[in-house]
């Protein structure tokens, strides 16, 4: 085995997956999660977003060592009012903890339920562990933004 397959072979990966109602109607939550102005009240100001499939931008947050704090993000699948999906990479390869390189993805699935909507969120791919530490704080991060979420939500547009 090659010294590059036994690294991998080292590492496994984590999600981050969270589960919620609210009590919105799935087009408002979609409008919440594809438009550049409410995405930056719940989660950062994106840069060159739009929710079309292969369209790339960019989310700006605290540096770290080698890395300028750029998320790079691409869309993967939209499919609206079901699904939507992005790549997020950031780091840099020579950053231990946070800033370390990330290369994962986040998908949003919606499902119309009775009391409301269904809002599933997983944010996928996170290395161990190399990624630990971007999985403990964006685990967190992830809770407070479904609540940001939520009350834009909830605001009469």
């Amino acid at each position: 085995m090659s010294a590059a397959s036994k690294a991998q072979a080292q590492h496994q990966t984590k999600d981050i997956v969270i589960d919620e109602v609210f009590p919105h109607a799935v087009a408002t939550i979609w409008k919440a999660l594809t438009s550049a102005q409410l995405i930056a009240r719940w989660l950062m100001p994106p840069t060159g977003f739009e929710a079309v499939e292969g369209n790339t931008f960019t989310f700006k947050t605290n540096p770290a060592g080698a890395w300028d704090g750029t998320i790079h993000c691409r869309v993967l699948e939209v499919v609206p009012n079901q699904r939507f999906a992005f790549a997020w990479k950031g780091g840099d390869e020579g950053n231990t903890g946070y800033g370390s390189a990330l290369n994962t993805v986040v998908t949003w699935s919606l499902t119309p339920i009775e009391a409301g909507t269904r809002v599933r969120v997983v944010h996928s791919g996170f290395m161990t562990p190399t990624n630990d530490t971007a999985y403990r704080n964006m685990s967190d991060g992830w809770v407070k933004v479904l609540q940001r979420l939520d009350a834009i939500s909830g605001e009469d547009k």
